[in-house]
């Protein structure tokens, strides 16, 4: 059946409200939880920050008080339901733990938003990013294991694969060149706009919660390595923000923030096996319609246009989690090698034809002259372990070394960068040992 959220029924405003008990409730139980329903949580809780954040800065440049009300009302609740999902998270469950729940759901979202655009330009923008959130688990994966013996397949439990993507000291960028070509508001599809919003909210959310936990270890390169991810994930968003048309109105723009809230909740109400989580789901998708009626009832009385016109008449499925193996190692061996090519078109290229005054050198020089944090972690693995963690299937583990040859930037490298040739030795060494 398709569901056209504005003709369903939602739960009024003013009954919205919860109690202490009600709104920071039990969390979930890290050694039982589906991985997928950890990755739900964690997305959640990106997509309603960003929907509380779009509500104070309309606000800001609103001197409107009937739709002020409306915002503050609408924005409390909506912080409620962020709190709720947020504490679900155990206190047992380590920054590592969770920070290996956000790169998957980093990859396999992107994954799946990429197979499902209908945008070729924002298909290839989001392959472009796939690979850069892929490396950082496999990063992640290697401290997860030093610093607390977690096996990190424990957390992404066999449907993600761990393996380096094209590294993380060739994803800084001058930042001006993250910058994309936007799609016609007029023209472009709904599920497009839901996409963009959807996987903006949780590169978002990766970003803001490696600035406010990657401080949390006492071992400085672990530190580090938060610090250059997080770098990435503000590129990413800067990336990802720049694909929406910015002519777009503020009435527009907050009907599509509360269409991307049903959508998502909607998925996630359909793919939740945790009863507990489903409840929630349920619950908040039946806010999230009366809070996307009101907003459809904003768009018709200050701008005079039939809501439909923006979000059509049936939800999309944003984020339907499940395994990307396939589709992850297919864009992983054709373009692990592709680069921002810099141009007024901002289209993309290929490492063996970069100029030799990219700008994107400059930034690399810079910030890797001292030593790559995620290099280091690759070197600091091979000592405590032997080599590094990886977890993929035979044919895939065998391109590690000519994944790496082929990712990597000749001009740029930090003087610590871990070689091809050198991880070759690495794993020989370590297949030798083992097998004696």
């Amino acid at each position: 059946m398709t569901f056209n959220p504005l003709k369903e029924k939602g739960i009024p405003i003013e009954k919205q409200l919860r109690t202490w008990k009600e709104i920071a409730g039990k969390p979930y139980n890290k050694t039982e939880i589906d991985c997928y329903s950890r990755t739900r949580q964690i997305l959640m809780n990106g997509i309603e920050i960003e929907a509380w954040n779009f509500k104070h800065h309309f606000a800001r440049i609103s001197d409107n008080t009937e739709v002020n009300k409306i915002l503050a009302i609408i924005r409390r609740i909506e912080d409620m339901q962020q709190t709720t999902i947020n504490w679900l998270a155990p206190k047992d469950q380590s920054v590592l733990e969770t920070t290996l729940g956000y790169e998957q759901v980093a990859v396999d979202l992107t994954a799946w938003l990429a197979q499902n655009e209908p945008d070729n330009y924002v298909k290839e923008t989001f392959d472009f990013g796939l690979l850069e959130d892929f490396d950082h688990l496999y990063r992640y994966s290697q401290w997860a294991y030093m610093m607390e013996g977690i096996k990190p397949d424990a957390i992404v439990q066999g449907q993600t694969d761990i393996i380096i993507g094209r590294p993380t000291q060739n994803h800084h960028n001058d930042n001006a060149m993250r910058l994309r070509k936007h799609y016609d508001k007029n023209t472009a599809d709904p599920k497009t706009k839901v996409n963009i919003l959807t996987l903006l909210s949780g590169e978002q959310q990766t970003h803001n919660y490696y600035a406010e936990h990657g401080f949390a270890y006492g071992n400085n390169v672990l530190r580090q390595t938060y610090a250059e991810i997080k770098d990435v994930e503000e590129e990413h968003v800067t990336m990802y923000e720049s694909l929406i048309d910015p002519t777009e109105s503020i009435y527009e723009k907050l009907l599509l923030h509360e269409f991307t809230e049903v959508c998502n909740y909607y998925t996630c109400v359909e793919d939740e096996v945790d009863n507990k989580l489903k409840t929630i789901w349920e619950m908040f998708l039946e806010y999230e319609i009366e809070h996307l009626k009101i907003a459809a009832a904003l768009v018709e009385k200050y701008e005079k246009r039939d809501p439909q016109e923006i979000i059509g008449d049936k939800a999309v499925l944003p984020c339907r989690f499940k395994s990307q193996k396939e589709y992850v190692s297919k864009v992983l061996k054709e373009e692990i090698n592709k680069r921002l090519d810099g141009k007024p078109e901002m289209g993309y290229t290929t490492t063996d034809k970069l100029s030799q005054d990219w700008e994107s050198y400059r930034v690399q020089e810079k910030v890797g002259k001292d030593g790559s944090p995620t290099e280091q972690t690759t070197r600091i693995i091979t000592l405590h372990k032997g080599r590094d963690i990886v977890k993929a299937d035979g044919k895939l583990k065998d391109l590690e070394v000519e994944l790496l040859s082929k990712g990597l930037e000749e001009k740029s490298l930090a003087p610590n960068t871990v070689k091809s040739k050198e991880m070759e030795t690495i794993i020989t060494d370590y297949n030798s040992k083992k097998n004696n």
